[in-house]
């Protein structure tokens, strides 16, 4: 549904458009429907600012507070926020830069603008046999993934994205570009880390990245019951090289490049497939798992692509969510095995931590559960006509009682927009902490389209 045209008249874009040098679109102007789609759906903002460099992200705030509106930051456009109604939706793809420099520390800087997506940046870094611990998924936005903490293939190897960020751009809720770092406003570094887009826009990263000639891959299929090689999986991880990193999914079939059923995938940092091959031999040696797929890839090749979804036919709703767990116990696998034989429209996921994941200090960043050894989701699609109240009512009874082994919660692996859905993901001193940097940095609320930390 798109913004009441009343409402955009009542809007006195006209300012706006003769400062910034990007394009400024309301509902009438062409191209409105095309920017206002993204990977959640169609949004329905007031109006989009595609930015085109820093002073116009500066000035699209300034804009925004002056009018009273919230912003609606966009880089991948994954997240649920995209399609809420009303605000200024501020479109950063065209600061997409990704720039390799030394690191004064040793090593190789990257310098990644805020609107680009990690396929993009992946390839780069190829070229120069460097990787960064990202996502799983080529479209996803750097922004977004970061400032959520960023749970990627290298998460045992070298930690969660943000665990790689050493320095980072951002546009206030003033409109002011800052530098921030462990030693300029190192409490609005440490908020970013974690704390979501609460803080302001950042406009570039600054990552540290690591040697990277190429990957092992492996996809490994599973029949019968998931539930031993479930425990073998957690026990293979237990003391496993921190190289390797699982995944464990089990999904109905919901389209022809996803069939039915349970696979185990595997990223192995370096190129010797005889190494991974022998680290995952005890899983090969248990009845109903088969190799599937074993090889050397690039790094950008492994990550998934993910096309646009058609607008008419928008995604089922998602009854369920995730949790970070400190120990995957029978009793917790047993669980999730049980939630997906439960019912057939359901999907359950699993992806090993700990290593350098569990390296860090709690205190070090807002990201929760560092004791955490396992991520997990389950959750049954909302399929009109096939999904009643008393369904929905059992999905989510079940799935709270999984989440309730768990330590936290991972905010960029959900799609509610609950205000208060903050308050599940962060411990009270760790919420208290970004409450009172939201409200030296942001103390009207500007960037509240997000999981939200309001400030006190």
């Amino acid at each position: 549904m798109s913004a009441p045209r009343d409402i955009v008249r009542r809007m006195d874009i006209a300012p706006l458009r003769t400062v910034v040098s990007g394009a400024v679109l309301a509902i009438e102007d062409e191209g409105w429907d095309a920017a206002r789609a993204s990977h959640a759906g169609l949004g329905s903002p007031e109006v989009i600012v595609r930015v085109a460099s820093i002073d116009d992200v500066s000035e699209a705030v300034r804009f925004i507070a002056a009018s009273k509106r919230v912003a609606v930051v966009r880089a991948g456009g994954h997240s649920a926020w995209c399609t809420l109604d009303d605000g200024v939706l501020i479109d950063l793809t065209a600061l997409d830069a990704v720039e390799v420099v030394d690191d004064p520390e040793g090593g190789a800087l990257v310098r990644i603008g805020g609107g680009a997506r990690w396929g993009d940046v992946a390839r780069v870094l190829a070229k120069h046999g460097l990787g960064i611990s990202s996502g799983d998924t080529a479209s996803v936005g750097v922004g977004g993934l970061t400032l959520g903490g960023g749970i990627g293939w290298m998460v045992r190897a070298w930690g969660l994205a943000v665990d790689q960020l050493v320095g980072a751009q951002l546009v206030t809720a003033e409109g002011e570009v800052v530098e921030v770092s462990e030693t300029s406003h190192p409490d609005l570094f440490w908020a970013i880390r974690g704390g979501g887009g609460n803080f302001g826009i950042v406009t570039r990263f600054d990552f540290h990245a690591h040697d990277l000639p190429g990957v092992v891959f492996a996809t490994l299929g599973v029949s019968g019951d998931s539930r031993p090689v479930l425990g073998a999986l957690r026990d293979l991880l237990a003391d496993a090289p921190r190289a390797l990193t699982v995944s464990f999914m089990d999904v109905p079939a919901m389209d022809p490049s996803a069939p039915a059923g349970a696979t185990i995938t595997a990223c192995w940092i370096g190129e010797d497939e005889g190494e991974l091959r022998g680290v995952l031999a005890p899983l090969l040696t248990l009845e109903g798992v088969s190799e599937i797929d074993l090889g050397a890839r690039a790094y950008p090749d492994i990550l998934m692509d993910a096309p646009m979804p058609d607008p008419e036919q928008p995604l089922p709703g998602f009854v369920g969510g995730n949790t970070l767990v400190e120990t995957l116990d029978d009793g917790f696998i047993d669980g999730l095995a049980s939630f997906r034989e439960s019912t057939e429209a359901s999907v359950i996921f699993l992806r090993s931590l700990g290593g350098a994941f569990g390296d860090v200090p709690q205190d070090a960043t807002p990201f929760p559960a560092r004791g955490a050894t396992w991520f997990a989701m389950a959750g049954g699609f909302d399929i009109p006509g096939l999904v009643d109240d008393a369904e929905r009512a059992r999905l989510q009874s079940a799935w709270g009682a999984l989440e309730a082994h768990g330590a936290g919660v991972y905010g960029n692996f959900t799609t509610t927009t609950d205000p208060a859905f903050a308050a599940r993901m962060f411990p009270p001193q760790t919420m208290a902490r970004l409450a009172a940097i939201k409200a030296q940095w942001d103390p009207r609320n500007l960037f509240a389209r997000n999981h939200n930390v309001a400030p006190e």
